[in-house]
C-alpha cells in the first residue's frame, strides 16, 4: 500500500467520522431501513437505534456493551441491537491529555492537526491494576505512530492518560524519542523498520487478549511489514519489558515481538483475537475501507495463542511473500460478502464491512462487531453485530443476517422447516471481485462485485436439486448440518432468523468448506 492510499484511508475515515458526528449530534443515533415490507410482514427496522461507531471494539462491563472506535466514537447497548452514544473527557479534552505525545512524535507539517488522528482503541479491564485500561494509536503521517494507554475507573470515564506503549516510523535520527534503544539498545541497527516488506509498520489497530495464564497480550500493525504481538507487564498496562525476543525473518523482531500475521506489503489491518470453541481465531481486515473498495473480514485460527495461524486450507495468516492484490487471494477464510439477495435491501447492500471485534458473551454465544458501508450510501457506516456459530469440525461461521435478538437453537429445529427451496451464496473473493459490476442503486456507483445467490431446494429425502445439486444432513437434537454442492462439502449450523429487509423469519444456514463460507436462506 503506498502512502498516498495510506494517507486516502485517513481521510475517508475522518471525513466518514466527522458525518457520522454531525448526525450523531443532531439526533442522538442514526435509523435506517424501509417502512414497510412487500409481503405484509411486520417490518421494525426503523426501531433499531444505529450508531456510526468507526473500527468498533466491543467489551462488556455492568450488564451492558459497549463499543469504542476511532475519532472519539463510543456508543453502549442493553442488547447488542439498540446503541446509543456517550461522551467523556477524551472527547473534549483530546488535546490536552494527549498534546505532550502527540507534539513530540505524532505531529508533522504534513499532518499538524491531531483531531482526525485518534485511531482504533481496544478497552480491556485489568484485574492486577483494578483499571479499564484503553489502548489507543495517535497516528502521524509517514507511518509515526504511538500506541498510548489511557486507564480509568468507569468504562464510560472519565479517563487518564498514562504513557506510550509502542511506537513506529522511527530512524537512527529520532530513535532517541522513544523506547526503542531501552529495547535494542543504543546502536542498533533500525533500516528494518523504513522497509515495508520487511519491519515497517504503522502502530495502529491496538487489541488486548489475556491467555490461559494469565498473561497479557497486545496484538498491532497494519498492511506493510504485518500484525505483531507482544506481551503487556499487567502491573502497568505498558509494555512488559522483561520478555525479549529473537530478531528472525518472518516470525518474530526485537521490538515487535512475535509475528501474527501479514507482510511482504500485503494489505491486513485490524488483528482481533477470539479464544472460544477450542481455539484462538485471528480475524484481520483486507482490502480498502472505502465504499467501493471490497473491505472484508479473514478468519484463522490456532491451539496456540501466540500462533501460528492457519486457515481451513492450511494457509498461514504470515504472508509468505508479496501476494499484490491479496483481498483476491484464497489465503484466510472470508467470513462474508456483499450479497444481493432477497433478505436485503438491495438498494443499500452493506459492502467494505470490516475492522471487526468479537465478543463470547456469558452464556456461550459469540458474536462478530464491525462496521459496514453501504451501496447507496456513500462514506456512511454503522455499526453490525452478527451470531457467530461452531461448527462440528470447530471452525466459526456468521450468520447471514445480522443479530436482532434472535440466537440460534443449538438443540435444532423441526426436519420439516429444514427442507425446502434456498437462495444459495458462496463468498468467494475471486468471483466477487471480477468487475467492477454495476449494482442497482441510487446513485448507480460502481463496485468491486457483489455475490449474488443461485437456488437450491434441500428436499426431504437428503438430496440438493436445483442450480447445483448433492446432497444434505442434520444432526437430531442440535442445529448442526452439513451440506455438499457440487462436489464440495461444507459443514455448519441452521439458524432460524429475522431477515435484514423485512424482519421475517426464515430459516438458514452457514457453513464452511473448501476454504469457502456459503449461506443459505429459504425463500
Amino acid at each position: 500500500m503506498t502512502f498516498s492510499a495510506f494517507a486516502r484511508r485517513a481521510a475517508v475515515s475522518i471525513i466518514a467520522a466527522f458525518t457520522s458526528i454531525n448526525l450523531l449530534a443532531a439526533c442522538g443515533t442514526t435509523g435506517s431501513g424501509n417502512s414497510a415490507s412487500a409481503n405484509g410482514e411486520s417490518n421494525d427496522t426503523n426501531s433499531i437505534s444505529r450508531v456510526s461507531v468507526h473500527d468498533p471494539s466491543i467489551v462488556k462491563a455492568n450488564g451492558k456493551y459497549y463499543v469504542f472506535g476511532s475519532h472519539r466514537a463510543w456508543a453502549k447497548s442493553d442488547d447488542m441491537v439498540n446503541w446509543t452514544t456517550f461522551t467523556n473527557n477524551i472527547n473534549t479534552d483530546y488535546a490536552t491529555m494527549l498534546g505532550d505525545i502527540w507534539e513530540n512524535w505524532a505531529k508533522q507539517s504534513s499532518n499538524p492537526d491531531i483531531t482526525g488522528n485518534m485511531w482504533a482503541p481496544d478497552v480491556h479491564w485489568n484485574p492486577t491494576m483494578k483499571k479499564w485500561c484503553m489502548y489507543m494509536s495517535v497516528n502521524g503521517a509517514n507511518y509515526r505512530s504511538v500506541i498510548v494507554l489511557l486507564t480509568a475507573d468507569d468504562i464510560e470515564g472519565d479517563w487518564t492518560y498514562v504513557g506510550p506503549v509502542v511506537y513506529s516510523g522511527f530512524t537512527k535520527v529520532n530513535a532517541s524519542h522513544t523506547d526503542v534503544p531501552k529495547v535494542l539498545g543504543e546502536d542498533a541497527d533500525l533500516t528494518r523498520y523504513q522497509s515495508q516488506t520487511d519491519t515497517g509498520i504503522n502502530a495502529i489497530d491496538p487489541s488486548i487478549a489475556t491467555d490461559d495464564n494469565g498473561d497479557m497480550w497486545m496484538t498491532f500493525g497494519s498492511w506493510f511489514g504485518g500484525m505483531w504481538m507482544f506481551k503487556l507487564d499487567p502491573a502497568t498496562g505498558l509494555r512488559d519489558y522483561s520478555t525479549t525476543y529473537q530478531t528472525e525473518t518472518n516470525k518474530s523482531d526485537a521490538y515487535y515481538g512475535i509475528k501474527l500475521g501479514g507482510g511482504y506489503g500485503n494489505s491486513g489491518e485490524g488483528s482481533y483475537l477470539l479464544h472460544t470453541n477450542g481455539y484462538w481465531y485471528l480475524f484481520a481486515s483486507y482490502g480498502g475501507l472505502e465504499q467501493t473498495k471490497g473491505y472484508q473480514i479473514r478468519m484463522y485460527r490456532s491451539q496456540s495463542i501466540t500462533g501460528p495461524y492457519v486457515d481451513q486450507a492450511g494457509h498461514p495468516a504470515v504472508s509468505e511473500r508479496a501476494i499484490g492484490n491479496n483481498w483476491q487471494s484464497d489465503n484466510g477464510i472470508r467470513l462474508m460478502s456483499s450479497i444481493q439477495w432477497s433478505g436485503n435491501d438491495n438498494a443499500n447492500i452493506e459492502v467494505a464491512q470490516g475492522h471487526n471485534s468479537a465478543l463470547a458473551d456469558d452464556d456461550g454465544t459469540d458474536y462478530i462487531v464491525y462496521h459496514t458501508r453501504f451501496s447507496g450510501r456513500g462514506e456512511e457506516h454503522e455499526v453490525r453485530v452478527r451470531q457467530l456459530l461452531p461448527t462440528s469440525d470447530g471452525w466459526l461461521v456468521a450468520a447471514p443476517y445480522e443479530y436482532t435478538g434472535t440466537k440460534a437453537d443449538t438443540k435444532g429445529y423441526d426436519a420439516k422447516e429444514l427442507a425446502g427451496t434456498y437462495e444459495f451464496v458462496i463468498h468467494d473473493p475471486k468471483t466477487s471481485f471480477k468487475g467492477p459490476r454495476k449494482v442497482t442503486d441510487k446513485n448507480s456507483t460502481d463496485y468491486r462485485g457483489v455475490n449474488r445467490p443461485i437456488t437450491i431446494t434441500l428436499n426431504v429425502d437428503g438430496s440438493v436439486s436445483g442450480d447445483a445439486t448433492g446432497s444434505w444432513t442434520h444432526q437430531d437434537g442440535s442445529n448442526a448440518m452439513t451440506i455438499t454442492v457440487d462436489g464440495t462439502e461444507y459443514t455448519g449450523a441452521f439458524d432460524k432468523l429475522p431477515r435484514d429487509l423485512d424482519r421475517k423469519e426464515v430459516m438458514t444456514f452457514s457453513a464452511l468448506g473448501n476454504n469457502l463460507c456459503v449461506w443459505g436462506s429459504q425463500k
